[in-house]
């Protein structure tokens, strides 16, 4: 139960047995009554106030507040942001999530959080801050990523609230805007830039622009393409690992959303890659799996470097695919740079767009959503559709065709089948 203290008189016993009040050496100096009462853990928590009634009242709701399960620590709001995501028992250690992933957050925490936020009790957070905070960040991210940004920082906060050291949220306010992306509708490459882009990359490289447009596979899946993964009597690939970087470093790891997956292997695609193997022959690679010191594991992979190693990304985006796009003239080189921001133009001309390339062939010829979410390794067949409905054919001409059938069949005015002539 809940009881009061009075710091300011303390009780003794003199040497005949009888009791009486002794002023204690806090008299006078700060707030007199302390309100104590213990957790739901069965820890004891105190609170000075100035007023007896009100330390009774305090010790009274902290009691009722743990008989309803709605306690709040008074004193969790004082702890620093930092002290729960890092450290051994912090927010980022017990993250499940595989290498990239957490190497995303641990750049959001130490990049954008941390220096903002991270000294800050997170009780005395408050909602203004973190618009004004937003406003600093649009003016140095793309607003989608400004989002994951604050979507992090919610997360954060919100393990807060469910510890208990918080009652609410800052983020989750009413007056805090989510930034909000414009919506760009995807504009596929036409077939002509494709081969252009394709007859422009190095011999050794341009096999992983025909992976990606033939078969909608991801960068990282094309680079961690391995020979036994191409089943060329059966005509399917099977997408089985992919080529990662974490900090620099490569390692092998399972498919985006941990999921493996089977495409059918159109014959031009085969041809090239069979081609392709019998003058840069297949290579065998070792790197760790999953994590930087995991398990090595060896892939004889399609694609490897002049130097027979496993391509690194950032290279081969910088030297190998842009300078094809520029002579394509897909882009431009001398394009100025925003600091601190990635160009925008630029990155929807990345390699993602061979998988928007196959995906708009597929749907020109009729192929359904959910076979296409399949072979591009989507989760939701849902977000397949929002990211692609509008390279559908259109239904126009197929409701135009349905009317003038029926119509043709019975009579508008009567709705009898029309006389047929003698």
């Amino acid at each position: 139960m809940a009881r009061v203290r009075d710091l300011w008189f303390k009780t003794v016993q003199d040497p005949d047995g009888k009791t009486k009040r002794e002023p204690t050496r806090r008299h006078g100096k700060g707030m007199r009554w302390l309100a104590v009462w213990n957790d739901p853990e069965g820890r004891e928590l105190t609170k000075a106030f100035a007023k007896k009634s009100a330390a009774e009242t305090h010790g009274s709701l902290m009691e009722a507040d743990k008989s309803r399960g709605n306690y709040i620590d008074p004193n969790g709001g004082k702890r620093l942001l930092s002290s729960i995501v890092e450290g051994p028992e912090g927010w980022l250690a017990s993250l499940e999530a595989d290498p990239s992933t957490r190497q995303i957050y641990e750049g959001y925490w130490r990049v954008h959080i941390k220096p903002r936020f991270g000294h800050r009790e997170i009780g005395s957070i408050k909602p203004s801050e973190i618009r004004a905070w937003l406003k600093q960040l649009g003016n140095r991210l793309a607003a989608s990523t400004a989002g994951r940004v604050l979507a992090f920082l919610e997360q954060l906060l919100d393990s807060a609230v469910a510890d208990e050291l918080i009652s609410k949220n800052p983020c989750a306010s009413k007056t805090v805007m989510k930034p909000k992306s414009p919506k760009r509708k995807i504009e596929p490459w036409p077939t002509e830039r494709v081969l252009a882009v394709i007859d422009e990359l190095p011999e050794r490289y341009a096999i992983m622009a025909i992976l990606g447009a033939g078969c909608g596979l991801r960068q990282g899946e094309i680079f961690g393409l391995a020979v036994d993964d191409v089943d060329f009597d059966k005509g399917v690939v099977h997408v089985r690992q992919q080529l990662k970087m974490i900090r620099a470093k490569l390692l092998f790891g399972l498919p985006k959303h941990d999921r493996e997956r089977t495409i059918p292997l159109p014959s031009y695609v085969a041809e090239a890659v069979k081609e392709y193997l019998s003058r840069f022959p297949a290579r065998e690679i070792t790197l760790p799996w999953e994590e930087l010191d995991g398990e090595p594991k060896t892939f004889k992979l399609i694609l490897t470097s002049r130097e027979s190693k496993a391509l690194n990304r950032n290279y081969i985006n910088e030297y190998v695919w842009k300078p094809a796009l520029e002579r394509v003239g897909v882009i431009s080189g001398d394009r100025p740079k925003i600091p601190g921001r990635r160009n925008q133009e630029n990155r929807k001309h990345g390699m993602h767009a061979l998988r928007h390339y196959f995906a708009s062939v597929l749907l020109d010829a009729g192929e359904s959503i959910k076979a296409l979410a399949d072979y591009l390794g989507h989760q939701d067949p849902g977000y397949t559709l929002r990211t692609y409905t509008h390279l559908m054919p259109g239904s126009e001409g197929r409701t135009r065709s349905a009317i003038d059938e029926a119509f043709s069949r019975e009579d508008p005015k009567t709705g009898t089948e029309p006389e047929q002539p003698s």
